[in-house]
């Protein structure tokens, strides 16, 4: 008789790759929870289990960035350094070339998602406004962001569980990671020029459903302060002080202002992506519990396929990273890491969050792009982003073997 566990976590994980579970409204978040509720229920995660399997560091830093994202929306940062690249507009490809640098940038220290979650709106009403084609800028912010999110323990919620877990130096990460996270951005930015070339431009410009979404101007103080707050995190990062306890800090502090509320902050925390994390921690220790992930490490290991080693961990991380979408994929394979071999944590970083590209429920950062522009009725495909999706993650995941196999070498060399 098939385990109760591994028939809540097929489901819940299942539905969350679909996206939806059919004759329910339910989305990933409400799947995921469900699936929390389920394992808590079923006597499979006692309640007092279920607060402690949640990484309570890994959603705090989440929760801390957040608000310094918040804080820079508000202060209205994003929406100055979109406006302020549209006087080159009329040189698409320098346009694009500027807006991935920025989304590969930011990414690397504010977390993908919420780069995603503030720059589309403003990209997708721009873009119509000029009459530009959205779609090799939307599917360039996308890319970029996830690629660029890759360089830096904090850049996206994976890379904060891995760096976390694996309690990884932040310096040695991004010297680790940056590397081929340019090269992987330089290949990304080449195959959009040439999949869109004659394409950039729509027929003529068009006006949006939403002509004042309500953005805010630049406030120089507001927008200073979340700068300067985000270069002392940085900074903090380099320091033995634990990460979560710094951006907590740096966090409060901002929440201390004279002129901007505090609910108008809290307000653009994402609480449905820090759900999301909170439900599948539960529901991946339900099946943990239950030695499932370690039977079926074994069962591969029999086939060959030991996570040990680096050039298999890449297309295992890549796999589940487009089975499941790269953050549940993550939750699954760190524990099955050798804390002593960081390598196996850098590959893993690189590997699940350049697989995000694959496909569209490859990350979160995709999903929230599509939606995104949905709202100014500009639809993007399954079809349409696996055509630059496909070549840019297996261009990204060669630069990472490559790597490898050169790590590889003058090991043997040195040996």
């Amino acid at each position: 008789m098939p385990d109760l566990a591994l028939i809540i976590f097929i489901i819940t994980y299942f539905g969350v790759a679909l996206g939806r579970i059919p004759g329910l409204m339910l989305d990933r978040t409400g799947i995921a929870l469900l699936g929390a509720i389920a394992m808590i229920a079923c006597g499979i995660v006692p309640l007092t289990e279920a607060m402690t399997a949640i990484d309570l560091p890994t959603i705090i830093l989440l929760y801390s960035l957040m608000v310094l994202s918040a804080q820079l929306r508000l202060g209205g940062f994003y929406t100055w350094v979109i406006n302020s690249t549209t006087g080159i507009l009329d040189h698409p490809r320098l346009f694009l070339l500027t807006s991935m640098l920025t989304a590969a940038l930011l990414s690397a220290l504010l977390a993908n998602d919420i780069v995603c979650l503030a720059f589309t709106p403003v990209l997708c009403l721009v873009l119509l406004k000029k009459g530009l084609n959205p779609l090799p800028f939307l599917l360039g912010l996308a890319a970029a962001s996830n690629i660029g999110s890759a360089a830096t323990i904090i850049g996206n919620p994976q890379n904060m569980l891995i760096g976390q877990v694996g309690q990884l130096h932040f310096g040695s990460f991004l010297l680790w990671c940056g590397p081929p996270t340019l090269i992987a951005l330089a290949g990304a930015y080449g195959i959009l020029c040439r999949t869109y070339t004659g394409r950039f431009a729509i027929a003529t410009a068009r006006q949006t459903a939403e002509q004042t979404p309500g953005w805010p101007e630049l406030d120089r103080w507001q927008s200073g302060k979340g700068l300067l707050a985000m270069l002392a995190l940085v900074g903090l990062f380099f320091t033995p002080i634990p990460r979560e306890l710094s951006a907590i800090t740096v966090a409060g502090i901002l929440l201390c202002s004279r002129k901007m509320h505090s609910r108008r902050i809290m307000e653009l925390v994402d609480w449905h992506l820090i759900t999301l994390f909170c439900a599948l921690f539960i529901v991946v220790h339900g099946i943990t519990s239950r030695e499932i992930p370690r039977l079926l490490m074994e069962a591969m290991a029999g086939q060959g396929l030991t996570i040990t080693n680096l050039f298999a961990l890449t297309g295992i991380s890549t796999l589940m990273s487009n089975l499941v979408s790269n953050v549940p994929a993550a939750m699954l394979l760190v524990k099955f890491l050798d804390p002593g071999v960081p390598e196996q944590w850098y590959v893993l970083a690189l590997s699940s969050t350049f697989a995000g590209n694959l496909v569209i429920i490859g990350s979160i950062a995709n999903l929230i792009v599509i939606e995104q522009a949905r709202k100014f009725q500009i639809e993007i495909s399954f079809k349409e982003h696996a055509r630059v999706g496909i070549p840019i993650t297996l261009f990204s995941l060669l630069i990472l073997v490559l790597l490898v196999y050169l790590r590889y070498s003058l090991m043997l060399l040195q040996g």
